[in-house]
């Protein structure tokens, strides 16, 4: 074989090669975000992956719902999973880099307040008890639980929570404390859940906040505490039945998938996101998350079929929106 023939089939194998590298990577569909969001994100990428014989690669990361929002408006993912709304700021940012967005509601969470299960003085929390040990005020004074409440023992109390960047910090600390990110800064935060779950377990006068799964997933370490939203309010105890009923309030709260208008276009993307609104209602039960109506997933793939962009929120919290109120909102183009 003469020097230009191997030249010239080397050169076909060179563009052969990175042609092949080039069709894989555009073969990955990159997720990115809330905790919360993870465990229905991720069974749903296992599931659409053995549906595809791995063909389409979906990679799912934990960055907590504000470290998503980051990486997303920079043009870093294709999908945002997020445990509350886009804020403003955030539609700003991705304004600014030219990144437009789908809102797709997923399923509902029941943020759940656990205390280990050697706790014996707590049998329910008020809304404003929750707000005694966390509001800034608190910082380096409110440190044992007697000081919250007479009736209860002279026994450290100790916190742990959300790190800033999860949705789930912005979501409790708006419910209990009244603005999102107002909270004491002397507890222990982390974007792992299961982190939380460890200190709860290990610590008798602990307490922290998470998402309902993680809490369902770790029964046997943990106890949910019953919430009384107002005097005169029965405890309502976090569960698929009270969040579906409204009643677990205010801590109930929608979670969502942001797609990237531009990475809807590709195909993998756009067969993934089908494919993630029609398992939805079913995957969402496995994961301990509450699904939403039908009719909900059905106005979804309508909105992303139709390419609807923006957000209903108007890049604000609604704490304590209940799923019919949620139906309503989505209800309207």
């Amino acid at each position: 074989m003469n020097f230009a023939r191997t030249t010239a089939f080397a050169a076909i194998a060179t563009f052969a090669t990175a042609f092949v590298a080039t069709a894989a990577q555009a073969q990955i569909v990159k997720l990115d975000g809330s905790s919360t969001v993870y465990p229905i994100s991720e069974a749903v990428a296992e599931e659409f992956q053995k549906s595809k014989k791995n063909a389409i690669k979906v990679t799912v990361g934990i960055s907590g719902t504000g470290g998503g929002f980051k990486k997303f408006c920079r043009g870093e993912t294709d999908i945002s999973d997020a445990s509350r709304p886009i804020l403003k700021k955030e539609m700003d940012d991705c304004k600014a880099a030219g990144i437009e967005y789908i809102e797709l509601p997923v399923s509902y969470d029941a943020l759940t307040v656990t205390i280990n299960p050697k706790n014996d003085w707590i049998k329910s929390l008020t809304v404003a008890e929750l707000k005694a040990m966390w509001e800034p005020a608190a910082q380096g004074k409110i440190i044992t639980w007697k000081q919250v409440n007479p009736a209860w023992p002279d026994r450290p109390l100790k916190l742990f929570g959300a790190g800033a960047d999860s949705g789930t910090f912005d979501y409790f600390t708006e419910a209990i404390n009244g603005k999102a990110k107002s909270s004491r800064g002397d507890f222990t935060a982390s974007e792992d859940d299961n982190v939380l779950v460890q200190g709860v377990a290990r610590d008798v006068g602990a307490l922290a906040f998470f998402g309902y799964s993680y809490y369902e997933e770790n029964r046997d370490k943990l106890k949910a505490v019953p919430i009384i939203e107002k005097d005169g309010k029965p405890a309502v105890a976090p569960s698929l039945e009270t969040v579906i009923n409204g009643t677990y309030q205010p801590l109930a709260r929608p979670i969502f998938i942001y797609v990237n208008a531009k990475s809807a276009d590709k195909p993998e993307v756009k067969e993934f996101v089908e494919f993630y609104m029609k398992e939805c209602e079913k995957l969402a039960k496995e994961v301990k998350l509450v699904p939403l109506p039908a009719k909900a997933y059905a106005y979804n793939l309508d909105h992303f079929a139709k390419r609807v962009k923006g957000t209903k929120f108007g890049g604000e919290n609604k704490v304590g929106l209940t799923i019919e109120q949620l139906m309503k909102l989505e209800a309207r183009e």
